[in-house]
């Protein structure tokens, strides 16, 4: 049997991030993790260059059964402590986008930087080590895996969320989290694309343009995307966090105009102008010519109130209802998780289980898209490492 200080469970962002701090401080640490290496989801995070953090960090930007419970974390690791984290290590950033800071070496980088800390500070890392069963006793947690048995005081449940299956997603915290008598608000897929059943808009495939999309309370301004099956692009991932099935969306397809506006103008100027036309101004032509219909070959002069109304409907209220995701395999993150409301948010230690530690993806904890689930996995980690 190998005793410790501390076990945790999985060697990805938050996992190790949490192994290095709390080493840094004089624990020994063990790290198992099943995969074959560290922080696989890092590495391919951001389309391969790593968007770890945003310099809008708020609460705001997270959803969660507990609202409040992501503050004291954030405000305690902010984002630019991870940008002095990367400087230590030799990595600069890139933003990419307004706040999204990406790693300027890549997410390779990141992940080598992670470990090294790990590393460095004295944890070991157990690769290709699956955690079999957990117990707990007056002595603290033993864990069991195929290589052997682990003791330890404390236990660290770092195994992230179902979200990308094929690097090490997981559904053992959950079930641990059970065992312990946690509730678990059941995770579905987010940051997810969105597929339609009958999707009558296959020819629209690769179309993008700005657009505001609603999901009952819930607003995004972004980028859409159309695919083959359904919806994708920045604003339908951030949306498809609120969406459930059933839940129709909402998509104004010229935010910040108003189509009966551009036809005022537009008559004054010379009401001959094709609808069509005047719309492939302001949408790709495409989009213009299937949402004006036959009402495109009309000159806009000869528009009536109602006919007028109903183009206004489709281009500022287009409503389309999602049958399914895209599901776990394009999922970039998961929505629920274990129930934060019983664990404190200072420390993130289980009130009813003295010395158990929920971190990263696995609480129901589900940030936006734009570094702020990456930024969660170190915030939290070095909330626990601060006190275990």
């Amino acid at each position: 049997m190998k005793r410790c200080d501390v076990i945790v469970l999985g060697a990805g962002a938050a996992g190790l991030f949490f192994a290095g701090h709390a080493a840094g401080r004089g624990r020994s640490v063990i790290v198992l993790d099943p995969g074959p290496k560290p922080a696989r989801k890092v590495r391919i995070s951001g389309g391969g260059r790593c968007n770890f953090t945003n310099l809008d960090m708020d609460a705001e930007h997270f959803g969660s059964g507990n609202p409040h419970f992501v503050k004291s974390a954030l405000a305690r690791f902010t984002p630019w402590d991870m940008v002095g984290f990367l400087g230590e290590y030799g990595l600069s950033y890139e933003e990419k986008a307004e706040g999204q800071l990406f790693c300027a070496e890549g997410a390779g980088a990141v992940a080598r930087a992670l470990e090294g800390f790990a590393k460095g500070t004295g944890a070991s890392i157990r690769l290709g080590e699956s955690a079999l069963g957990v117990l707990k006793d007056e002595d603290g947690f033993a864990v069991e895996t195929e290589q052997g048995r682990y003791r330890a005081k404390s236990l660290v449940v770092a195994t992230g969320g179902p979200s990308w299956p094929g690097v090490g997603a997981s559904w053992f915290g959950f079930e641990l989290a059970r065992q312990f008598g946690l509730r678990v608000e059941p995770p579905r897929p987010a940051l997810v694309p969105l597929i339609c059943g009958n999707w009558k808009h296959v020819d629209l495939a690769g179309l993008a343009l700005p657009v505001r999309v609603s999901c009952g309370a819930a607003v995004v301004a972004d980028d859409l995307l159309f695919t083959h099956r359904g919806l994708s692009g920045p604003a339908i991932l951030r949306i498809s966090s609120h969406w459930k099935k059933g839940e129709s969306l909402i998509i104004d397809l010229l935010p910040g105009q108003h189509v009966a506006a551009l036809i005022d103008d537009t008559r004054r100027e010379s009401g001959k102008t094709l609808t069509r036309n005047l719309l492939g101004k302001h949408l790709p032509s495409r989009l213009a010519q299937r949402v004006s219909g036959h009402v495109g070959f009309l000159p806009v002069g000869e528009l009536d109130r109602e006919t007028m109304d109903t183009l206004t409907a489709r281009i500022h209220g287009w409503e389309v209802l999602p049958t399914r995701s895209e599901g776990w395999e394009k999922a970039e993150a998961a929505a629920g998780g274990v129930d934060t409301r019983a664990f404190s948010s200072k420390t993130m230690e289980a009130r009813d289980v003295p010395d158990l530690y929920f971190i990263g993806e696995v609480l129901d904890v589900t940030g936006e898209l734009g570094g702020y689930n990456l930024h969660w996995a170190w915030a939290s980690a070095h909330a626990a490492a601060q006190n275990v």
